[in-house]
């Protein structure tokens, strides 16, 4: 080999070299968010399943048959506090992120701010939650008699659980994010879908708890000692926020994204209702297919979130992919536990349905974030009570006519046996 030849096949091993860093660096931010975000992916689903088990144990239970507006509360609880508990693992992980939780003072004054807000937001919201349960029972119920002890037992109940969840899921939560912060991982990537696995399954057992607690003593005063002791500490915990400059201001606002969130996913509640007994495999499926699309859709918009506090650049379509990959072995994962728990069959069929309304919310997640941003509103604090409503009143109709569909043209006959059935 003469010198000429060794110097080309040099530059030519270095441009390859070069190309092969270049390409790692590239495509090293993707890899870190598949193998951060997919284990917890994975443990948000076992969460789900849980969640849907112990919501079918709850239909036979004494305390639900005698008062079936705690079925009402459960998907409106649920929702509010699944809306909180994410918001929290937003902000707190756009906070990691940008570097405010490096220092001291400002980390303890952002935990202990964050944890009182959030107690002040569950309390209010589990009122919520406890009246319009009852409210609407009445509703359903025309014939019902009106009783003032079982809509403060609701209402106790609801605040409760709300609370005493809420306290365990935060310090959880803020103390994920540390970890995370603390190991270099990417909360963004992490925390959302583990707030809504873990916070679905403590507050239904909490709240089962509680309601068994209170039913006991309905025709009591004890649970109005138990509202008015709640109620009591939301100007406690509202002072500590008022006191603390750097959440003062988000003590009033973020609000009305809440309260929407609830009755856009009221919604769903009413289409679910009117199909849950007509296709089969509607209630199984519903839940795990609202959380995985939620959850897939809060990481994009917290990572989103969190470039747009720090004015970088996120590879929109690159991020879209990662994550829309993520979606097949999630719903693996999804089959092999409802087959090996004869907990039913997903036909093939639908697999193109759930995948691309995993993308189309993503989409929308990402569309949301950036509207909210350039109409000066936070998107951690707007975002995702919008987008899981979304999900929950999309993935439910979607559901519905996709199951419809497959009947009428004969792929697969998914009503249940001895059902007339029409057309949704």
């Amino acid at each position: 080999m003469d010198l000429s030849n060794f110097f080309d096949l040099f530059w030519y091993g270095l441009n390859v070299y070069a190309y092969l860093v270049l390409w790692k660096k590239r495509i090293q931010p993707y890899f870190v968010l598949l193998t951060q975000s997919l284990p917890s992916l994975i443990v948000s689903l076992i969460g789900l399943v849980v969640a849907g088990v112990l919501m079918d144990e709850y239909q036979h239970w004494d305390v639900f048959l005698r008062t079936p507006e705690l079925f009402i509360l459960l998907p409106i609880l649920l929702n509010l506090k699944g809306n909180l508990e994410m918001i929290l693992a937003s902000r707190f992980s756009t906070s990691a992120n940008m570097g405010d939780l490096d220092y001291g003072p400002v980390r303890r004054s952002l935990v202990i701010g964050n944890l009182a807000l959030l107690q002040v937001q569950a309390l209010l919201a589990g009122a919520v939650a406890g009246f319009a349960s009852f409210a609407l029972g009445l509703i359903t119920r025309p014939n019902s008699v009106i009783s003032y002890y079982e809509c403060i037992y609701m209402t106790s109940s609801s605040m409760v659980s709300a609370s005493f969840s809420s306290a365990v899921l935060g310090v959880f939560m803020c103390a994920l994010i540390l970890i995370c912060r603390r190991f270099h991982v990417n909360p963004d990537n992490i925390a959302c879908p583990l707030a809504s696995a873990t916070g679905d399954i403590v507050t239904l057992i909490l709240l089962a708890g509680c309601a068994v607690v209170l039913q006991g003593h309905m025709d009591s005063l004890l649970s109005t000692f138990v509202f008015l002791a709640m109620f009591a500490m939301v100007p406690l915990f509202g002072y500590i926020v008022w006191t603390n400059k750097h959440l003062k201001d988000l003590l009033f606002v973020g609000w009305t994204p809440i309260v929407c969130a609830m009755v856009i996913s009221s919604f769903a509640g009413v289409v679910l209702e009117q199909y849950v007994e007509k296709y089969k495999g509607v209630a199984l499926l519903t839940p795990v297919l609202i959380g995985v699309a939620g959850n897939l859709g809060s990481i994009y918009a917290s990572r989103i979130s969190t470039c747009l506090h720090q004015d970088t650049h996120e590879n929109y379509a690159a991020v879209e992919w990662v994550l829309f990959l993520m979606n097949i072995p999630v719903q693996i994962v999804f089959l092999i536990i409802i087959w090996g728990f004869d907990m039913g069959q997903l036909d093939y069929n639908f697999w193109f349905f759930l995948t691309y309304l995993v993308v189309s919310l993503i989409c929308i997640g990402k569309w949301m974030t950036l509207g909210f941003w350039k109409m000066g509103y936070d998107p951690d604090n707007y975002t995702i009570p919008y987008l899981t409503a979304t999900i929950d009143v999309l993935g439910t109709v979607l559901l519905v006519i996709t199951f419809s569909l497959l009947t009428s043209s004969g792929a697969n006959n998914m009503s249940n046996p001895g059902t007339n059935m029409t057309e949704p």
